[in-house]
């Protein structure tokens, strides 16, 4: 499918400005969530550009240096993972997503957004918007922005909380609940950067 469909549609409709938004790390037993969002110039072409999860992490590495340095603009934002246990996942992403967009330095029209939920019990995207489900490989806009979303997280992850905690080894699976890391927190405990709310079914086990 081309990359620029659903911009093109947006243009079409006279949004001028549109940026793409995605999220990285909801599924996480630990840190924060992160989104981005990315208002690129018209018809830019980013050979490789794609998912991020359909790239290696050297991929989306270069490629953040590339979107970065020739975005319109664009803006990472980030909720803690206290916040998430005090909202729920799903208002933490509508929160973080909303966030990356205000962030921006140009105003969107229209936000192009990856998924199929635009609001939680609290929080909701206020910007005018469209979802799209697998989005992250339809539109170019939002593959940018999954990209610079997955590569801020894994980074503060492996740069800061693996520094910070290293017992967990977080550098190795950014928090995912791997095999690894259920043995860490068997072992560890949880740390300040655990989502307990995440972790109720380890607890329940734990203590059964």
């Amino acid at each position: 499918m081309e990359l620029w469909e659903y911009e093109r549609a947006a243009w079409r409709e006279s949004a001028e400005t549109v940026c793409g938004v995605d999220e990285a790390g909801a599924g996480p037993l630990m840190g924060p969530v992160y989104a981005a969002a990315v208002i690129l110039p018209r018809e830019l072409d980013i050979p490789g550009l794609n998912d991020s999860k359909k790239l290696t992490e050297k991929k989306r590495e270069a490629l953040y240096e590339i979107i970065t340095a020739q975005a319109a603009a664009w803006s990472v934002a980030r909720v803690e993972a206290a916040e998430i246990d005090e909202m729920d996942i799903l208002n933490a992403r509508m929160l973080v997503m909303q966030r990356a967009i205000d962030g921006l330095s140009l105003r969107p029209e229209l936000a192009l957004i990856d998924g199929n939920r635009d609001h939680g019990s609290r929080y909701a995207i206020e910007t005018p918007h469209c979802l799209i489900v697998g989005g992250d490989g339809k539109s170019a806009s939002i593959a940018a922005a999954s990209i610079l979303a997955k590569v801020s997280r894994d980074r503060y992850v492996a740069e800061v909380l693996d520094k910070q905690y290293p017992q967990y080894q977080f550098a190795k699976h950014k928090g995912y609940g791997t095999k690894l890391h259920y043995q860490m927190l068997d072992r560890y405990g949880p740390c300040p950067e655990h989502r307990e709310t995440f972790l109720k079914k380890w607890e329940a086990r734990r203590r059964g």
